[in-house]
């Protein structure tokens, strides 16, 4: 089991009605979101001007797909290839397995401290909690991860993970977890966290970081960062451990480069990130500065079994850009905490109910319009929409789909009512019976038809059926024909 951080503002998804419902009541957080989405929008538009956008889409889904078509085979690849480069490979096969394998290289190094880059699957796995069971401090670097850390709190968006806080909440934050003066000049409180986090760099006895690209052909670990953090983490400390999800290989080097273009225009709006880190090793012979030692972990947890399904494997093409997000309508005006899970969003609603299981997750795929704006601007062509839509069937179904808690969602009373329905309307006479009984009784229809009804007006049958109106219509067309 994967341990929750302690003292951690608390979200979960099983209560995302009313974290939503007090959301949508709370104007601070709605205008940050407002003006954080506007502009992050706005920068995709402008990086994305040019007519080459749908070509590079098509160029950056084919990569995507030609490298989860032959996953096992890549994986193998990239291990021997990362070992041949004196890089050490290690499986997990669920978050407690990892947490508890990347505990023990820790442990081995004496680490009592360890600094973090961003990433998303040790926020998945709830890997800092972990460690600090074991007496481990864990001490995130990228700014956006260090000031909800300081807050307690966790991130609510995967690129941004602080878009929630504006000026002078993290003013506040700053100054009240930091103890420096209270000022909303952005330079100098991103000053004072850097002088913070440059003693703990050179203390810290383990760099660990997420991993964008791990390229199969050279073995290879690609890290993309604005802050410098990242490549302060992987050659500052002694050891540097990469944590990734399975799905993140990829089958050459220069598949990096059509990602690379997308993932930095759609999570940023850059045509380039200040850093791309190319790690294909540790420190060797002569050289200045670098690990003494590097380690991956490759995560399964859950993704093997979305891989089995031809339709939801789409689900893996995801290179974390967070555009889908940024262009919700549901996520721009509830945030990110709303959905209490690792990943919010159109992106969290088709990856939780794999990681979490449908019981947990149920209400997350009807979280959405289904206006296709995600699947619009998805880099990769994820086909959001459809497979929100697919799991609400796998939800409401017979329980024999390949999604964990299938047929969670379904009620006895609603199946009844829908196998009613379905024989009804394979049997015309029987159907044209029951909807002459119904127009005689619309006036009794309750007017509340569970949540569906609570804003919107619960319909009533008409008095007589379409069928029944069209016969009219015939018969009078005949007569006056025949006079």
């Amino acid at each position: 089991m994967s341990v929750e951080p302690p003292g951690v503002q608390t979200f979960t998804p099983q209560a995302f009605h009313r974290q939503a419902h007090d959301a949508l009541g709370n104007p601070q957080i709605r205008a940050n979101f407002r003006s954080a989405m506007d502009g992050l929008m706005g920068k995709r538009r402008e990086a994305f001007a040019d007519w080459e956008l749908e070509a590079l889409r098509e160029l950056g889904a084919s990569v995507r797909l030609r490298a989860l078509a032959q996953l096992p085979d890549l994986l193998e690849r990239l291990e021997a290839n990362c070992q041949a480069n004196g890089i050490r490979v290690h499986w997990a096969e669920d978050g407690e397995a990892a947490c508890r394998l990347i505990r023990e290289l820790c442990e081995a190094r004496g680490a009592k401290a360890v600094i973090k880059g961003k990433s998303m699957v040790t926020e998945e796995m709830h890997l800092n909690a972990h460690l600090e069971t074991a007496g481990i401090e864990a001490l995130e670097s990228d700014l956006g991860e260090y000031l909800v850390q300081l807050n307690d709190q966790t991130p609510s968006h995967i690129i941004m993970p602080a878009i929630h806080l504006n000026t002078d909440e993290i003013a506040d934050v700053m100054h009240d977890k930091t103890g420096i003066p209270r000022t909303r000049d952005v330079d100098a409180m991103t000053a004072a966290a850097r002088a913070q986090l440059r003693e703990r760099f050179m203390a810290a006895d383990v760099g660990i970081t997420g991993v964008n690209f791990a390229v199969a052909e050279t073995g290879t670990l690609c890290l993309v960062e604005n802050e410098g953090n990242g490549r302060m983490t992987t050659t500052v400390p002694p050891v540097h451990i990469a944590v990734t999800g399975i799905e993140k290989v990829v089958e050459q080097l220069r598949d990096v480069a059509p990602l690379y273009a997308l993932l930095t225009r759609s999570a940023t709006g850059q045509h380039a990130t200040t850093y791309l880190n190319m790690i294909s090793g540790p420190r060797q012979a002569g050289e200045q500065d670098g690990p003494e030692e590097v380690h991956l972990v490759l995560v399964d947890n859950g993704r093997s079994a979305i891989y089995q399904d031809d339709e939801l494997l789409d689900t893996l093409r995801c290179i974390r850009c967070g555009a889908c997000m940024n262009h919700c309508p549901v996520y721009t005006r509830v945030g990110g905490h709303s959905y209490g899970t690792t990943y919010p969003g159109p992106i969290g609603s088709i990856l939780m109910p794999h990681l979490m299981g449908l019981e947990a997750t149920k209400d997350l795929p009807t979280a959405s319009s289904l206006c296709g704006a995600c699947g619009e601007v998805c880099p990769v062509k994820i086909p959001i929409p459809a497979l929100l839509t697919r799991l609400r069937r796998e939800a409401v179904g017979e329980g024999r789909g390949n999604v964990p808690g299938a047929g969670s969602k379904r009620t006895r009373t609603e199946a009844a009512a829908w196998k009613a329905w379905q024989w009804l309307a394979t049997h015309p006479g029987a159907w044209r019976g029951a909807a002459g009984v119904a127009g005689k009784l619309g006036p009794l229809t309750p007017s509340k038809l569970g949540p569906w009804s609570d804003h919107r007006v619960a319909p009533k049958p008409a008095r007589h059926s379409l069928h029944a109106l069209i016969k009219r219509h015939r018969s009078a067309t005949d007569e006056e024909g025949q006079s």
